[in-house]
């Protein structure tokens, strides 16, 4: 489990069948991260992409002393939200929200998406528009949109760190070829939306699909392969698109 640096800031990387879900092959398999930010002075905190095991993710909350009040989804897919995919059933933001009333926040166009998977409210969520700041305590948190892998995936920005859902891996980047992909959007989103993170800051994957769990923005700009890719064209050709 990674944790920050900076003493104010609140900052878990489990790793879902190792750090929570233990034993839970699917989860194993999927090595999907489950993020916990929040503010080590007020002790609020929130989960990105809450999926496989609420209880153990609640219990890590508890032994670090904080409590939860909200939630942030990168995007809809069940991996990080929780809902059905090829006949199997991950418990995510429905189980959570059964546990803990707290406000789930998405891109405005991923709305539906996260509705439909996870079978939650329209009431549970707050809907974003790029550039939108969640604030945990004194912790500020930017939203940043970056469609592609689907419409409404996000990344989040605080702090030197950047939790990037699978718009970017340390590997490659998210796919394409699910329905609402698209390689020209998510070319734009690595590109340009991102180039104005700078390279020092540190990138937190949605999966384990490297040997490290992180690396500086900068050296994966440098050996990640999506990087290589200088036109449009080249990228759609490689992509599929």
């Amino acid at each position: 489990m990674i944790e920050a640096v900076n003493d104010r800031i609140y900052f878990r990387q489990l790793l879902a069948g190792r750090d929570i879900a233990r034993g839970d092959n699917v989860a194993q398999q999927m090595v999907n991260f489950v993020y916990l930010i929040g503010d080590r002075v007020t002790g609020e905190a929130v989960v990105v992409d809450p999926a496989y095991d609420i209880p153990g993710i609640l219990e890590v909350l508890q032994g670090d002393d904080m409590h939860l009040v909200g939630a942030m989804a990168t995007h809809y897919h069940p991996d990080h939200v929780g809902g059905t995919f090829m006949g199997i059933t991950v418990s995510g933001v429905a189980q959570l929200l059964e546990s803990a009333s707290v406000p789930v926040h998405v891109q405005s166009v991923e709305a539906d998406g996260v509705l439909k998977m996870t079978g939650a409210d329209q009431t549970d969520l707050v809907e974003h528009r790029s550039g939108d700041i969640v604030t945990v305590g004194q912790v500020p948190i930017e939203l940043i949109h970056t469609p592609g892998h689907t419409p409404g995936s996000q990344c989040f920005l605080l702090d030197g760190h950047l939790v990037a859902g699978d718009t970017l891996f340390l590997e490659g980047c998210g796919r394409v070829d699910l329905p609402g992909g698209d390689p020209e959007a998510l070319y734009h989103s690595i590109n340009s939306t991102l180039a104005k993170v700078p390279d020092e800051t540190v990138l937190f994957p949605g999966h384990l699909y490297a040997p490290e769990p992180s690396a500086p923005l900068g050296e994966i700009r440098r050996s990640n392969y999506v990087f290589r890719f200088k036109t449009l064209d080249q990228w759609k050709i490689f992509m599929g698109g």
